[in-house]
């Protein structure tokens, strides 16, 4: 073997910039996990937190009728406006098709997630999950503008329901006060409808995760028990699934209540929070009322995963 020179040596024993401070961050890993750490915790905290703080001190702000100023003195009497009979028309009926949407997209979901889970197999599964997958690889307002085309006086469900001879179906619901309208591209059901067809893939995925983990023993064995089926679901599939299903109701609820595009496009003139939120801080200037209606989802949002929490709904995900 050569022997090393005094130059070589010299660079053994000093080396480079980075390799000092590879090597401190080396013998100092929990500095390097705190730098590692910096830049999205400082994201997380300013623009997202820092954000969410703000808008909570606006709330607590009021408007002041003559002028149109804000008026910079703690007060909760914004969140008593919240109260105000239309206000709270728009909080009810945005709760409400929230609820409404979760319900049914998890009545939808359910079946075809267990048909994923349980008896797809190799290219099958492949299919199922490029299904689910891939109206959300398309653009949000494409879709919604598809849907509002599609549920159009003129659309292909008018067309294909005349062709049925079920016009008079579809004229008979528009005549409903509440939930009709001129067409279903203007109306509260075709906003459900919608909803329910964006948010699905939200819903089908954590219930088929869910029930891949359900084992099949379990079901074999409360059937040899002689429990029917309906049995076996209340008392074995549904329980074991249920963290799933509250996983996916999370997404479609809160994504519902939130929303502002679907029911500008499909519904009718009936605000939701969205819609007033938009109103408040654009058309009407009422920036501490815009805030309020924007605190009133992540309230509600609180409430509900802490009941889910209490509920034990999170221990199997």
């Amino acid at each position: 073997m050569s022997a090393i020179t005094g130059e070589q040596a010299i660079l053994i024993e000093k080396p480079g910039l980075a390799g000092r401070i590879s090597d401190f961050f080396w013998k100092h890993p929990h500095v390097f996990l705190a730098v590692m750490l910096a830049p999205p915790l400082l994201w997380l905290g300013i623009i997202y937190l820092g954000s969410l703080l703000a808008l909570l001190l606006q709330s607590f702000f009021s408007i002041d009728d003559y002028s149109g100023l804000v008026n910079y003195e703690f007060t909760l009497s914004t969140y008593g406006q919240l109260l105000n009979e239309a206000n709270l028309d728009i909080i009810i009926r945005t709760v409400s098709m929230a609820a409404i949407v979760t319900l049914f997209s998890a009545l939808i979901a359910f079946p075809i997630a267990y048909y994923a889970a349980r008896y797809a197999r190799g290219k099958w599964k492949a299919i199922f999950y490029l299904g689910v997958m891939l109206p959300l690889w398309s653009s949000y307002l494409v879709k919604i503008y598809a849907w509002k085309l599609i549920l159009a006086k003129e659309g292909i469900l008018t067309w294909f329901l005349a062709k049925l001879n079920l016009l008079w179906l579809l004229d008979a619901w528009l005549s409903i006060p509440v939930i009709g309208g001129n067409s279903l591209s203007v109306s509260y059901t075709g906003t459900f409808i919608v909803f329910v067809y964006v948010w699905m893939p939200f819903m089908i995925l954590p219930i088929q995760a869910s029930l891949e983990r359900v084992p099949a023993n379990l079901i074999e064995a409360s059937s040899d028990l002689g429990s029917t089926p309906q049995q076996t679901f209340r008392h074995v599939l549904f329980p074991l699934a249920l963290p799933g299903i509250v996983a996916g109701s999370i997404f479609t609820f809160s994504l519902t209540l939130g929303d502002y595009i679907i029911p500008q496009i499909i519904g009718s003139s009936r605000l939701f929070i969205g819609q007033a939120v938009y109103a408040q801080q654009g058309t009407a200037g009422n920036i501490p009322l815009a805030a309020a209606f924007t605190v009133v989802p992540i309230v509600i949002m609180g409430l509900y995963l802490w009941m889910a929490r209490k509920m034990g709904a999170f221990d199997a995900l």
